[in-house]
């Protein structure tokens, strides 16, 4: 009898213990220990799939061990060769892959094959299932058209009220999103749905964009983006995503939340920057200063709403600093706990954010990924961020 009841416990698990008996919540201090959240971890979704639910408790536990490390388009191509199977600059470099792996969808919506970097749709898929496979995780951004008039994400010409149910271009919005969901729920392996965090309408505090805070009201944003997580998670049943709400930079609290979604349609919290002028004598201490001025400000929210914190996209165009991963990023960072920071891509010998081989900050490279609190991708498979090893991965086997 005794042995029922061990493990009808033990099938509950430790997360469906009271709040009292599950520690007190963290202070509100910028180190990686202070802010891990040992309180239930829940998706926004209330219907995730379980791959998607170990995922997202994964998310909040990792912060306590490190800060995962990602690269935009990494397995897609890099500097002096393209899709070479299994190749990746970060690999070539570091000897390992990425954590977290960095996908672009734009140009989905328009019913073209390869996306806004010319990346096959198809091939993406399978780089996705490669990453997914291996124990990476995997992160959508979506620099899609103005749907007001077929212009680039960066045609600011107002569209997000024509979008809006009863707006004039709703309908081709929802076609777009259709096409949108297409290919989320084509992204399986071995016939289940791979979990991935999807960051819509990125960058919301610059208005570079047509949906950036110049281009339409808060409440309008808002809408946005809960008519888009409505129709992914409720009319087309999907259930595998976790949503990162990302600004660019911003000044204060009430600037990053001021077109929040709300808790139940956002999952992770983050932001992005780069750094800018390295030629200017304080560019390395400003981008330290700002980054870590966002920071604390972030990683404060995030545990107050009971979200993972990330710095979703970063990086030094071309790295001309060698120093610049243990002076300046690792600076900026590694008194936080986020959960994964993201280059951006390799995309051209004169626009790229990661080191290759012989590069003059490849040394300083590999010191900042040798750091233990630096997780690469075999960290993130040891750690089992998706429960399938041991019995409980047996018994809910893909």
């Amino acid at each position: 009898m005794r042995h029922l009841i061990l493990l009808s416990f033990l099938a509950m698990g430790w997360k469906t213990l009271p709040a009292q008996m599950a520690g007190p919540e963290p202070e509100l201090v910028p180190n990686h220990s202070a802010m891990v959240k040992t309180t239930p971890a829940r998706p926004s979704d209330p219907k995730a799939n379980r791959r998607t639910r170990e995922l997202y408790a994964s998310l909040h536990s990792l912060p306590g061990k490190g800060i995962m490390f990602g690269h935009q388009d990494d397995l897609a191509y890099g500097i002096g060769w393209k899709y070479v199977p299994g190749e990746s600059d970060v690999k070539r470099v570091a000897g390992d892959y990425p954590a977290v792996y960095g996908w672009d969808l734009g140009h989905l919506e328009m019913g073209d094959t390869r996306n806004i970097d010319q990346v096959p749709f198809d091939a993406m898929r399978r780089f996705i299932r490669d990453g997914y496979r291996r124990g990476g995780v995997i992160t959508l951004s979506w620099h899609l058209h103005n749907p007001a008039n077929g212009g680039s994400s960066w045609d600011t010409t107002a569209a997000v009220r024509q979008v809006l149910p009863g707006g004039d271009k709703h309908a081709l919005y929802l076609s777009w999103l259709s096409r949108l969901a297409d290919f989320l729920g084509s992204l399986e392996h071995k016939g289940k749905p791979i979990p991935v965090l999807f960051r819509p309408y990125h960058e919301l505090t610059g208005s570079w964009f047509w949906w950036g805070e110049k281009n339409c009201t808060p409440e309008e944003y808002i809408a946005l983006w809960r008519m888009t997580a409505d129709y992914l998670r409720q009319t087309r049943k999907l259930n595998n995503i976790l949503f990162v709400y990302s600004t660019a930079e911003f000044t204060d609290e009430a600037h990053f939340l001021e077109r929040y979604p709300g808790n139940d349609y956002v999952d992770l919290l983050g932001f992005d920057t780069y750094m800018r002028n390295p030629d200017e004598v304080e560019s390395t201490g400003k981008y330290v200063r700002d980054v870590q001025h966002c920071l604390v400000i972030l990683t404060k929210v995030a545990a107050q709403y009971g979200k993972p914190a990330c710095l979703a996209e970063t990086g030094l165009e071309a790295i001309p600093h060698p120093d610049w991963w243990t002076n300046a990023l690792w600076a900026a960072i590694k008194d936080f706990p986020i959960t994964y920071v993201l280059l951006w891509r390799n995309g051209r010998p004169d626009h790229y954010y990661v080191p290759y081989p012989g590069h003059p900050s490849e040394a300083d490279f590999k010191k900042f990924v040798g750091d233990e609190r630096v997780l690469l991708e075999t960290d993130t498979r040891t750690a089992d961020i998706y429960r399938t090893k041991g019995f409980w991965g047996w018994l809910f086997r893909r």
